[in-house]
C-alpha cells in the first residue's frame, strides 16, 4: 500500500473544480496515481453519450442537459461503489454547482468518508488559453471531448451561462486553490493537503 494510502483512516473523496482547461484532468490523473485509487471522470461517460444526444436530436429533449445530468449520476454511482469497498477515489469534474458538491458529501456520510475539494484556478489566463485551444484543435472530430468548449469563446459563453453559480461557499469541506499554471509543486502540494485533510 502506497504510504500516502497509509495515513488515510477512512475513504476519502477528492472532489476536483474548476472550469475546462484549467488543468483539472492531468492534475486528477497525477492524483490518483499518487495515490493508487479510481478516477472517475465526468468526460468518460459524457463523451459515450453522443450516439443518444444525436439520436434524440429533433426530438425536442434537452438532450445535453439530460446527458450531462446523466453523466453526474452515473460517477456518484460508481463513487459510491467504490467508497462501499473502502477506497477512495478521485472525482474529476467540473463541480460547477452546489448540489454536485452537495452529493458527493451525502456520499460521504453515507459511507463514513470524507471529502476535500482541491480547486483549480490558473492565475496565467493566456496559458489557460492556449492549453484550452490546443486541446479543442486537437480534439478535432472525434468522439473524445466533442462536447467540451474548444476556444476561448466557446469557454466565455459557457462561463456567462453558469451565471455566477460555480462560486459557492463549499461550507466545512476542507478546500485547496491550486494555480495549475504553476506545475512545478503542484502534485506535492495537493498531496500533503489531502494527508492532512484526511
Amino acid at each position: 500500500m502506497p504510504p500516502e494510502m497509509e495515513k488515510q483512516p477512512r475513504p476519502l473523496i477528492v472532489a476536483m473544480k474548476g472550469h475546462p482547461g484549467t488543468g483539472k484532468s492531468t492534475l486528477a490523473r497525477a492524483i490518483s496515481a499518487a495515490l493508487a485509487c479510481p478516477l472517475l471522470d465526468k468526460d468518460d461517460v459524457r463523451d459515450c453519450t453522443l450516439p443518444v444526444q444525436n439520436a434524440l436530436s429533433g426530438t425536442g429533449v434537452a438532450a445535453a442537459d439530460l446527458l450531462n445530468d446523466l453523466s453526474y449520476s452515473v460517477i456518484w454511482r460508481l463513487a459510491a461503489t467504490q467508497l462501499r469497498l473502502g477506497l477512495s477515489v478521485v472525482v474529476d469534474s467540473p463541480l460547477s454547482r452546489r448540489a454536485h458538491l452537495d452529493r458527493l458529501v451525502d456520499l460521504a456520510h453515507g459511507a463514513a468518508a470524507g471529502v476535500v475539494v482541491v480547486e483549480c484556478r490558473p492565475k496565467d489566463a493566456a496559458e489557460w488559453r492556449r492549453r484550452l485551444e490546443a486541446r479543442g484543435a486537437a480534439a478535432g472530430s472525434g468522439e473524445e471531448g466533442w462536447h467540451k468548449p474548444g476556444t476561448w469563446d466557446d469557454l466565455q459563453r459557457l462561463l456567462e451561462g453558469y451565471q455566477g453559480c460555480t462560486d459557492y461557499d463549499v461550507g466545512d469541506v476542507p478546500r485547496l486553490v491550486v494555480d495549475t499554471t504553476a506545475a512545478d509543486e503542484m502534485v506535492a502540494t495537493v498531496l500533503e493537503f489531502i494527508r492532512s485533510a484526511g
